[in-house]
């Protein structure tokens, strides 16, 4: 039972107020066809409005089987038209673009009905309206007899307990405003329907009651309700209670709302393809960027670890911290660069700086406390390396077997001293240091890495067989059995002497006559011999007592040559397919027995046995080892050193005295000119010094370790376990922390931040654009709200909350949203098709651009969030509006 008591609606109209109702009372019964009749603007629309909770009175109240609705909610109303009214239009209020069912379906859709049940109910409602051959086809494919049909199927498809009918036949035939008619009588039988109608014949044919309004107040009725015995008792109101909280919360799904959305899209399909392509512009070019700079990134990193077996993690006696070197210098030329205000000229210190920053960067690693730690696998380093190197400062001597033309070196290479570009001792001990080797880096002689698997995966076995003693090795060619004239040079098998004078031609512009191209059979290359000359070996005792350097003696050279241990080629091999070991120069490859033989034969020769037995003594002078804290000497001095010294040399010694005091020297002169001689012979020699230039060294104190990672990961694991190791040695005090090179980390990383920082800048010039398309979005949200007014108006009057309807615009920008960078994406894939051709030509480098998986997804995501966030306010507008007042629009 419905019951209206003394109902009031006022409406603000500029300064005055319109009385639309003005105290109506009435009450309904649950099963009649009551018909309202007035003339135009007497407010019967309004009193409509108000029953179906479409419009609230400003007065009274509403009382719905007993309950007041004065506490109803928003909600509460929402569920009420939802399931207890059913609105059937004038002008049929259809949404355009859903099928006739969809529209039936709509009321079933918001009040949470499943898919199929929907289905059915909806067909059986149209079956009803006798329209079951029409539920496919769109409102606009219809008649006007037809569209109210589908109006009244749609009222009664959620079995509203009131219909409420504003002028359903006023926009009809005579023929047609009988179906309609016959239609709404039918379902009065079970139901109450009340309809609002200028037409007094049809309310008199088929109503059973008929209330009449003039100027807001009811004038008249028909079959008024006696309340004395027509009333509903607590049971019965507790009974609609339970029925109404049965039929439960209605809401319309996220999904729901993207389909109903989608539907709508789609009938503007131009528009929203432009939308979502302008939208996708900002996608585009920020997609285009991260594809290009991860490329990049993936590039430089795939540099790193195909360059790893050639710039390893080195660990060196004597460390330069290359990062901090280039750092410094980078500063030092910022500095330079400042403005001058002095009036003067200054100097700007590049070269000191430049020194400063080497020594600077210098560190001295314990290489054996090291060497340990790795020999005892901290952290199973030994699962994430290939191999480990260790590298000792002995010289590797070698020279060619024949001595007919004399001694002639092999290693270390002096075909840049026969070119007459000498490389000073300095800067062959700086280039040694920063190459993480013991020798020159101009040296064709290469230690092959302990790991022998690895032999199998660099190189392929062209002739012979890999080394499997020390006194084996293999040439290495090329990929096409070609090795370089320097290497040939270098092994004696082209003679240096063409080369001398040849760089001072080429200076003085002379023409250089070309040297005639020479091939090897691989018998004739594993016919060579070499000899291992210890540095040792160099050295011959004198007579009296101390050791000289005979390297310029050419026939003691050749009887140490003679004498050495032979050494010799066993195999020619060549890079293995996938290998990018080795240089293009050619190589002699030997193995790190043969390094350590070397070193047994240094520590078991004459001349270290020598001087480890004189620790005191300089056994190339004869003369003690200069000790900064000792004054000037004496003449007892003197003579308490010569009676310290072998009978020989000591009388020696005492004839030069003899010799300069008959020369009238008196003592303090002698002891001066002796402190002269000794300071000039034993300047910055010391036992250790003299041991280092022998070759001497321990196979437990490594000049070098070099560290071969598997992969980048293990690189980085690598770090991590160096990087324990030293916040150990920090924590506790004691030892001395890793220093250690990187040489690729360090440029790469350096060529990444500035990658980073391009990517990061260019990312901000085209998130303008993102900005821009996002309030585009957000204006043609606001036309649809525009356009789709009375469809809000419609979607309210089934039952659609404020949050529905702005679910529903929130669900299409989503939609455009999610277009947009979806096809953001698959434009940029196809972009860098040709963006990969162009870069494969330019730089040879192939598939460097592709969109990262991460990446796509983030700006799908963004395009998303932007597009909802643009969306927000014309969703609101839209929750916000008036339902009559939408429903009247056009």
């Amino acid at each position: 039972m419905l019951e209206l008591k003394n109902i009031t609606k006022d409406y603000p109209s500029g300064d005055s107020v319109v009385h639309a109702l003005k105290g109506v009372s009435v009450t309904f019964r649950d099963q009649e066809f009551v018909s309202i009749l007035g003339q135009s603007g007497c407010g019967k629309t309004t009193l409509l409005n108000i029953i179906g909770g479409l419009d609230q009175y400003t007065r009274g109240d509403l009382v719905i089987n007993g309950r007041s609705t004065k506490s109803y909610l928003d909600r509460d109303w929402d569920t009420y038209r939802n399931h207890s009214v059913g609105f059937v239009f004038q002008s049929y209020n259809l949404i355009p673009h859903q099928s006739v069912i969809a529209n039936v379906e709509m009321a079933l859709l918001l009040s949470g009905a499943p898919k199929a049940e929907r289905r059915r109910r909806a067909e059986e409602a149209l079956a009803q309206v006798g329209l079951a051959e029409q539920m496919n086809k769109k409102p606009n494919q219809l008649s006007g007899g037809q569209m109210q049909r589908v109006a009244i199927a749609r009222a009664i498809v959620n079995n509203p307990e009131i219909i409420l009918a504003d002028e359903p036949t006023g926009a009809l035939d005579t023929d047609t405003s009988v179906e309609v008619m016959e239609i709404l009588k039918r379902l009065s039988r079970d139901r109450l329907v009340i309809m609002v109608t200028h037409n007094p014949q049809l309310a008199e044919e088929y109503s059973d009651r008929i209330v009449r309004i003039k100027d807001g107040l009811l004038t008249d009725d028909t079959n008024p309700v006696d309340p004395a015995t027509e009333f509903l008792t607590d049971e019965q109101i507790q009974e609609h209670a339970v029925a109404d909280a049965r039929k439960g919360k209605r809401g319309m799904s996220y999904l729901s709302a993207i389909s109903l959305s989608f539907t709508n899209l789609m009938t503007k399909k131009g528009r929203t393809f432009l939308t979502a392509f302008a939208g996708s512009i900002g996608i585009i070019g920020i997609a285009l960027i991260l594809s290009l700079s991860d490329g990049a990134q993936n590039y430089i990193a795939k540099t790193e670890e195909s360059t790893m077996g050639d710039y390893p993690l080195t660990i060196q006696e004597t460390s330069i911290d290359i990062a901090s070197m280039m750092t410094s210098m980078m500063g030092t030329a910022g500095d330079a660069a400042a403005e001058n205000t002095s009036g003067e000229v200054e100097s700007k210190d590049l070269v000191t700086d430049m020194v400063t920053s080497v020594a600077d960067g210098a560190n001295e690693n314990d290489m054996r406390a090291i060497k340990e730690w790795l020999d005892s696998n901290p952290g199973d380093i030994d699962d994430y390396v290939t191999s480990i190197e260790y590298t000792y400062d002995t010289p590797l001597n070698v020279y060619k077997s024949d001595t007919s033309d004399g001694a002639v070196q092999v290693n270390p290479a002096t075909v840049m001293d026969a070119l007459g570009i000498s490389m000073g001792s300095t800067q062959t001990e700086m280039m040694s240091t920063m190459s993480g080797t013991s020798g020159s880096s101009y040296d064709v002689w290469t230690e092959l890495l302990p790991n022998r698997d690895l032999w199998e995966r660099d190189y392929d076995v062209v002739a012979g067989r890999m080394p499997e003693s020390w006194d084996e090795v293999v040439i290495y060619v090329d990929r096409n059995d070609r090795i370089s004239d320097y290497t040939l040079y270098a092994l004696g098998l082209l003679d240096q002497s063409d080369l001398r004078g040849m760089m001072a031609d080429v200076i003085a512009g002379k023409d250089v006559e070309e040297v005639e191209q020479t091939s090897y059979t691989y018998d004739e290359l594993m016919g060579l011999t070499f000899k291992l000359v210890p540095e040792s070996s160099k050295y011959a005792e004198q007579d009296d007592g101390t050791w000289k350097d005979m390297t310029d003696d050419e026939n003691y050279m050749r009887d140490v040559v003679d004498g050495a241990e032979e050494v010799r080629v066993v195999g020619i091999v060549r890079p293995s397919e996938d290998s990018d070991v080795g240089s293009n120069w050619g190589a002699v490859l030997y193995t790190p027995e043969l390094m350590e033989h070397l070193v047994g034969l240094v520590d078991a020769s004459d001349v270290v046995a020598a001087q480890e037995d004189q620790p005191e003594t300089d056994i190339f002078t004869g003369m003690p080892f200069s000790d900064s804290s000792t004054g000037e000497l004496t003449m007892e001095g003197i003579e308490a050193l010569i009676a310290q010294m072998p009978g020989e040399q000591g009388a020696q010694l005492q004839g030069y005295v003899d010799e300069m005091r008959a020369e009238g020297m008196s003592d303090e002169e002698i002891a001066a000119a002796f402190s002269r001689q000794m300071t000039e012979q034993t300047d910055n020699a010391t036992y250790d010094g003299n041991l280092e230039k022998l070759g001497v060294a321990s196979m437990d104190d490594p000049f070098t370790i070099n560290i071969y990672p598997n992969d980048f990961e293990a690189k980085e694991y690598i770090d991590d376990l160096i990087t324990a190791y030293n916040d150990d040695v920090a924590a506790t005090g004691e030892g001395t922390e890793i220093q250690y090179t990187d040489i690729v980390g360090t440029l790469m990383s350096s060529v990444t931040d500035i990658v980073n920082a391009i990517t990061y800048i260019l990312i901000a010039f085209v998130a303008i654009s993102l900005v821009v398309s996002s309030i585009m979005i957000g204006i043609i949200t606001y036309i649809s709200v525009l356009e789709r007014t009375k469809e809000i108006g419609i979607l309210r009057s089934i039952g659609a909350s404020k949050r529905d309807v702005s679910r529903i615009f929130t669900a299409e920008t989503f939609i455009i949203g999610l277009v947009s960078g979806v096809l953001g994406i698959v434009v940029t894939v196809l972009l860098d098709i040709p963006v990969n051709m162009i870069i494969e030509q330019v730089a040879d480098v192939a598939n460097l651009a592709a969109v990262p998986v991460g990446a796509g997804v983030a700006l799908v995501v963004i395009s998303v969030v932007l597009s909802l966030v643009a969306g927000m306010a014309p969703s609101r507008m839209a929750a916000k509006k008036d339902p009559v007042t939408a429903l009247r629009t056009e």
